[in-house]
């Protein structure tokens, strides 16, 4: 009987974690005058139209604001589940025309290489916001942000506050959410990533201001139970490349 039990709450466990979507991130640093057009041609013209055909949609490519040294891509993926993850690799590892197509890719030698490093990380889906909102047409501006806790269960209340309250509050001052997710894999743990959307950055100043005016933002950031949940803010402006399906 104690087994069965163990056994039933394992599964609810799987049908409650395959509800939300998984997101991959990846941050690719560029060398200093990196031939970066390789690997635009990868992700437009081979990766995303594989990941496409078996299903994965919305697939974000994005460059930070400004001209920053290194230059930094970030390539968002987003996923039905972990499982759906899983099956996109084996997929990918049998697609013949995915195959053949990213061998010019494959064969770039090492002096002309288009990247330094890539900076992968995982996330899960947050209960308030299971799946992704693609942004309005015209949203030119995207705002990633990661908040770190001290501790896990400092990011499980931030994540409680946003599910009860803030993602609303965030509706009615115009901060447009695309996903949040906590991550599980990475460099950064424990923490809670999410990503806004704005036509510019004028909208971006304004509703943020309305947002910190809001009588229940000042409210429920006042409770005890929310206290001390962020210990840390990190947060990138990123512009979509002409390709991104976000």
């Amino acid at each position: 009987m104690k087994k069965f039990l163990l056994t039933s709450i394992f599964l609810i466990n799987l049908v409650g974690f395959s509800q939300k979507e998984y997101y991959e991130i990846r941050k690719y640093e560029l060398p200093f005058n990196s031939p970066e057009n390789i690997l635009h041609e990868y992700f437009s013209k081979v990766l995303i139209p594989a990941l496409n055909r078996h299903g994965v949609k919305n697939i974000g490519v994005f460059e930070t604001l400004g001209d920053p040294i290194p230059k930094l891509v970030y390539l968002f993926i987003p996923y039905d589940d972990v499982y759906h993850y899983g099956n996109i690799l084996k997929e990918l590892s049998k697609d013949k025309t995915y195959l053949n197509s990213r061998k010019i890719y494959d064969r770039v030698p090492e002096s002309k290489k288009v990247y330094n490093r890539y900076h992968v990380s995982f996330l899960t889906a947050i209960d308030g916001l299971p799946k992704l909102i693609k942004p309005k047409r015209g949203s030119n501006l995207f705002e990633l942000r990661i908040y770190e806790g001290y501790s896990e269960d400092a990011v499980r209340r931030k994540i409680e506050m946003f599910n009860k309250d803030e993602l609303k509050i965030f509706d009615d001052t115009g901060l447009y959410s695309v996903f949040f997710g906590e991550q599980i894999s990475g460099p950064l743990m424990p923490s809670l990533t999410y990503m806004l959307a704005f036509e510019s950055m004028e909208e971006r100043n304004t509703n943020w201001k309305k947002f910190s005016a809001d009588s229940n933002w000042k409210r429920i950031s006042n409770l005890d139970k929310y206290s001390n949940t962020v210990s840390d803010i990190k947060r990138t402006f990123l512009i979509p490349l002409d390709y991104s399906q976000l």
